[in-house]
């Protein structure tokens, strides 16, 4: 019999697996996410797989139906639309934060994440998933010192949800920039104090990941019809 502690292990074990299978686009949009078949591929029992399921709907990374069981949640230019612009009002606060609360040690941590982005190219499939770790941390380290756990967690929920739409996004034309010189500029604005244009850059640089992507939906490439398993 599996002790508690073991079962909650098992279980978030098999959490953070699918979580990220579904964030990198392992699973596609709309697809049924049934437990045996995850059991199988996780090497966990069924009870690890309803638990990291229930985990992932509340955090709305897994669509919940009643009767019909779980679903990888579909993808919308209106979901997508709302998403970045949350998404932009949510981290400019927390950055804006960070900027008034600021400390040596919070800014040696920005410059540090920047020299690590530096190593790798996001337009590099060999480099590709060390990007998007070093970028996601950079991101991570501007917005540390706001002093909110609560308003952290939710930037790195949405950041989440954005990071999907991004890598599901690569398969169908959205071509991958080198972004490391927009980073650049925001660290700068920030080590100078500058808090409007800090903001001003942040925003510009999910603008033109969104735009990107916006033109993907509008032109018919990138749609529900396409990615969701039929």
């Amino acid at each position: 019999m599996t002790k508690a502690g073991e079962k909650t292990t098992l279980s978030t074990t098999v959490y953070q697996k699918l979580r990220g299978d579904i964030i990198a686009g392992e699973f596609r949009p709309g697809e049924k996410l049934r437990i045996e078949p995850l059991a199988g591929i996780y090497g966990v029992g069924s009870n690890a797989v309803r638990e990291a399921l229930s985990r992932l709907s509340a955090e709305r990374l897994v669509e919940r139906y009643e009767q019909r069981g779980f679903a990888v949640p579909a993808i919308a230019l209106e979901d997508w639309r709302i998403l970045v612009r949350t998404r932009c009002w949510l981290e400019t606060k927390a950055l804006q934060e960070a900027m008034a609360n600021r400390t040596e040690s919070w800014e040696e941590a920005i410059v540090l994440a920047l020299h690590r982005l530096s190593r790798f190219r996001s337009d590099d499939v060999d480099q590709r998933a060390g990007w998007e770790d070093a970028h996601r941390n950079f991101h991570r380290a501007l917005l540390a010192n706001c002093g909110s756990p609560w308003l952290l967690e939710f930037c790195d929920v949405l950041a989440d949800h954005a990071t999907r739409y991004i890598l599901i996004s690569h398969a169908y034309g959205n071509k991958k920039r080198h972004g490391f010189s927009e980073h650049e500029a925001l660290m700068k604005a920030v080590l100078d104090r500058t808090v409007e244009r800090a903001s001003d850059l942040l925003v510009s640089h999910y603008m033109k990941t969104f735009e990107t992507i916006e033109a993907l939906f509008e032109n018919g490439s990138f749609s529900d019809k396409n990615v969701i398993e039929v």
